[in-house]
């Protein structure tokens, strides 16, 4: 193997910060191959389970966004209990040198080995005169440090575009499409529903504008696209929550695409965007109350997103 230079963080979300340490990493020594070294299943979710993770992004769309930020390679390290136990040393010797660094780029906070007990001083005295240490300041929106912590908040109050402004691009939640209840269908509001796994942040419950985009290279009616062709997205009324009218207890997100009802997307992968919130989730008296505030949320969220 040759040299290489190795950026190592966690990554959830990719946000503008990490993305800037993995371009900064790649400016410095453009000459040689870029290795991003992330952590699977998060690091919280192993030393304080009952926290829970609440993960921005899933493990392959993480990978997919560090390769569209430069990485050439990302190497994913199982976070284990007895991996946690490794001391600063011999998480050097045991992950770093056998990727043959020159050069090793991390934020200023970044902390490694047991108890975390490893900074980015202490990094550099354990490479000296076999790579080179960068740590690099946070990157800031405002008057806050941008970081993944921030954004989950950000999302937990409901605030879908202050989560946007530290993502650096709408928050994206993804799935595959289940059957639901099919009461939307029956009231004329068909919706595309995706569970939401307990490991996985999504907006506070409520109703939002946003866009819903098909993964799979298939148009409305699951038919593939042609070769070169580009997949389309659409207007969406996203509501998240558990659907307290019908007594649901399943926490869901469900999108009706504005104006349509033609769409075939049970068993497609999809991507639903959150661009601004409507309204917190009620509890309807009946049918017909919930029909009148369906009709007014799919009247604000044209509104919101110019369509």
């Amino acid at each position: 193997m040759s040299e290489t230079v190795v950026v190592i963080g966690n990554f959830d979300g990719v946000h503008p910060g990490h993305v800037e340490v993995v371009q900064r990493a790649h400016a410095r020594r453009p000459d040689l191959p870029l290795v991003v070294v992330t952590f699977w299943p998060h690091p919280i979710s192993v030393l304080r389970p009952e926290l829970g993770a609440m993960l921005l992004t899933g493990l392959e769309e993480r990978i997919d966004l560090l390769k569209r930020a430069g990485a050439d390679r990302v190497e994913v390290i199982d976070f284990t209990p007895d991996f946690a136990r490794l001391s600063p040393a011999q998480f050097v010797q045991r992950v770093l040198l056998p990727l043959e660094p020159a050069l090793i780029v991390v934020g200023e906070n970044f902390r490694f080995g047991h108890r975390a007990a490893g900074t980015v001083q202490t990094l550099r005295e354990l490479g000296a005169g076999r790579f080179k240490v960068e740590g690099l300041t946070l990157v800031r929106f405002g008057d806050e440090e941008t970081c993944s912590t921030v954004i989950r908040q950000a999302l937990a109050d409901g605030d879908v575009e202050h989560a946007a402004e530290h993502l650096g691009r709408p928050f994206r939640f993804s799935g595959v499409v289940r059957h639901g209840d099919h009461r939307g269908r029956e009231l004329g509001f068909p919706t595309a529903n995706l569970p939401v796994p307990g490991e996985l942040a999504c907006p506070a419950d409520g109703v939002y504008a946003g866009w819903l985009h098909r993964l799979d290279a298939r148009d409305a009616h699951g038919v593939p696209l042609p070769d070169g062709g580009t997949a389309e997205r659409w207007p969406a009324a996203i509501s998240v929550g558990t659907n307290p009218t019908f007594d649901g207890v399943q926490r869901r997100v469900e999108s009706y695409v504005l104006d349509r009802v033609d769409l075939e997307l049970y068993g497609a992968p999809i991507a639903v965007e959150f661009i601004a919130r409507i309204r917190g989730q009620v509890r309807f008296s009946g049918i017909e109350a919930l029909v009148q505030q369906m009709r007014d949320d799919v009247r604000r969220c044209h509104e919101l997103l110019g369509t």
